[in-house]
């Protein structure tokens, strides 16, 4: 199992060059063709008739500026790297999100950024709806690289077992993969084990006690104390609409992302 085709999304943030960065090396590490794509949320209009126009074409305009320049360096990275032939760019300035959900439809693996405030965005739109995963990378921080040590957050949920199936080409390569359940020792689970066993990937399974702390600081700090590089989790929401109030850890993740997370529903 691999990822035969990697969709990064790029905007106008100042992260995103090391998100193709690291999108690249998935790409090159997988055989994988690379879709570049340059998408932002859709204009808000102005409810005053003679400020609408003036705002949409500076809005426009800077939109259009920011999309040559991230073209520019898709571009310049494929080319240096020899990769044109596997890549290709699209862009728009319009609905990001609408031409995002479009082209995640034929990819494998989607590499967005960490959404940055509230409300979170599109790229957190597309894991809710998309049906492919969407590895988050965190917007501070440099990674070249992730995959080697994966810790996977587990609850036997269907959004657990599906981030897990989409992270199998990950977890095959990965030196080592740890599978927590977050609670008592009654609810360890060796069955998640030995389906990634037959997988090929070299798993642990615990149980972690919370001890008075969340699921998703307990996470983190589990994936530090690791030296984790990638963490594995289902996206949660408490409501199907697209203005979603998010399941507590998944918000938590959003907000205080340490590592690139790849997150499936």
């Amino acid at each position: 199992m691999s990822y035969k085709t990697i969709l990064v999304h790029l905007d106008a943030g100042n992260s995103r060059r090391r998100r193709l960065d690291l999108a690249f090396t998935l790409a090159e590490k997988y055989g994988a063709h690379l879709i570049g794509l340059f998408g932002m949320a859709d204009v808000v209009v102005p409810p005053a008739p003679e400020a609408s126009a003036a705002l949409i074409e500076v809005t426009m305009n800077q939109r259009r500026a920011a999309a040559e320049q991230a073209a520019a360096e898709f571009r310049d990275k494929m080319k240096k790297e020899q990769y044109s032939a596997k890549s290709d760019w699209h862009a728009t300035v319009n609905d990001g999100f609408h031409e995002l959900r479009r082209w995640a439809l034929y990819t494998d693996l989607v590499i967005a950024g960490q959404p940055d405030g509230e409300p979170p965005g599109l790229a957190h739109d597309l894991v809710m709806s998309i049906g492919r995963p969407v590895l988050y990378v965190p917007y501070a921080g440099r990674f070249e690289d992730c995959g080697n040590r994966a810790l996977v957050a587990w609850n036997a949920s269907r959004e657990a077992a599906r981030a897990v199936k989409d992270a199998v080409p990950f977890l095959q390569r990965s030196a080592s993969t740890e599978v927590v359940t977050f609670g008592d020792e009654s609810q360890l689970d060796p069955y998640i084990g030995a389906y990634l066993a037959r997988q090929d990937a070299r798993v642990s399974v615990a149980v972690q006690p919370l001890a008075g702390i969340s699921a998703g600081a307990a996470l983190l700090s589990r994936a530090a104390d690791n030296g984790a590089d990638l963490i594995v989790m289902g996206a949660y929401s408490h409501s199907r609409l697209r203005e979603l109030v998010l399941g507590g850890v998944t918000r938590e993740l959003f907000k205080s992302m340490t590592v690139p997370t790849l997150m499936a529903r």
